[in-house]
């Protein structure tokens, strides 16, 4: 049994983070009072823009392994202290082994891509269920499309085919955004850097919660997360990182936005335009959506391998055991997280 233990997220401009003996101390000028958390109860550190941490106290995490992000106000990664390397250096070896073999690499990236387009469709058939009309006749000829691109997968020989069809996949699943999604109006297109509407706004700084949260399980079963299968090697990018969120975002971040927008906890106030049509989360907003996603990491999910329910926050580092174990040689197959 892994303990659940806490993120602590810390956004406010001007807020110093103190070391207190085995506790951590928040320290803010416009805001009275002593803000005292046990070091004992936090596993990771976020920070956002503006705010700081003493030496000490950054000392003292990276002794602990405990891992500290560093993030702009759109959710974007920037830097990452996690202290030693830990992990049996036997199985990055049988990971770069891996990576190196395209039989294998391929097998690992199909099951990856097979995960996420799985749990897509489950997003559009439970919206479906929900929606009535042109809306409902909409998610269902995505989630048709899905499940052709969930085909197209095992057949795949190659990396860029395999690629291609999780595009394609992608492209319909957004497309059917607005179905799901009243906010939404208008052609949905999917924007990363920077968002320019309220939707990819959340997505995007939901997807960054994801990977810093990911690439910590990675670090903590002593993966290397720059190593990956389906992004293959990319110069300072958290490749296997961004090949296990895969199978997260659908139901961890796109249907938390979804909830989020349908059940109007955000309204446009909550989000700033900027010079270029950038469109970021206010203070206030940002506040309630870690809030949100905090949240939303207690709720157990079901995991077929294990045959028992699983809080989301634990998912990532289960997924991140599995490989690992189909890496030395105790399991035939990466088994990718799914839900029915």
């Amino acid at each position: 049994m892994t303990e659940l233990l806490n993120t602590l997220y810390v956004q406010t401009p001007g807020s110093s983070l103190h070391l207190e003996s085995d506790t951590l101390r928040v320290v803010h000028p416009d805001q009275p009072g002593r803000k005292i958390l046990p070091l004992a109860r936090i596993d990771h550190l976020v920070l956002f823009g503006g705010v700081t941490i003493t030496d000490d106290l950054l000392l003292r995490c990276a002794d602990d392994r405990r891992s500290i992000s560093w993030l702009t106000g759109f959710g974007r990664f920037r830097a990452r202290v996690c202290g030693p390397t830990a992990g049996n250096p036997l199985l990055r070896r049988a990971q770069h082994r891996a990576h190196d073999d395209e039989v294998w690499r391929l097998s690992i990236a199909q099951r990856m891509v097979a995960g996420k387009i799985h749990n897509s469709r489950q997003v559009l058939l439970r919206a479906a269920r929900d929606a009535t009309g042109a809306k409902q006749s909409t998610l269902r000829v995505a989630a048709e499309r899905n499940a052709i691109a969930l085909n197209q997968t095992g057949q795949a020989d190659d990396i860029s085919i395999l690629m291609g069809a999780e595009g394609l996949a992608a492209r319909d699943y957004f497309a059917a955004l607005p179905a799901m999604c009243p906010s939404a109006t208008t052609p949905f297109q999917r924007t990363r850097r920077p968002p320019t509407d309220p939707v990819n706004c959340l997505l995007s700084f939901l997807y960054g919660m994801l990977r810093v949260a990911v690439h910590g399980a990675l670090e903590q079963v002593g993966l290397d997360p720059y190593i990956g299968f389906l992004h293959g090697v990319r110069p300072g990018k958290p490749a296997l990182a961004l090949d296990l969120m895969e199978e997260f975002r659908p139901l961890l971040a796109d249907r938390l936005v979804m909830t989020m927008l349908n059940r109007k906890e955000l309204t446009e106030n909550d989000f700033e335009r900027l010079p270029g049509d950038v469109v970021r989360l206010t203070d206030n907003a940002r506040r309630t959506v870690l809030n949100a996603w905090q949240t939303s990491r207690q709720r157990a999910w079901p995991h077929a391998h294990l045959q028992r329910d699983v809080p989301a926050a634990l998912l990532p580092l289960i997924q991140a055991r599995l490989l690992a174990r189909h890496l030395r040689g105790d399991l035939d197959e990466y088994l990718p997280w799914t839900v029915n």
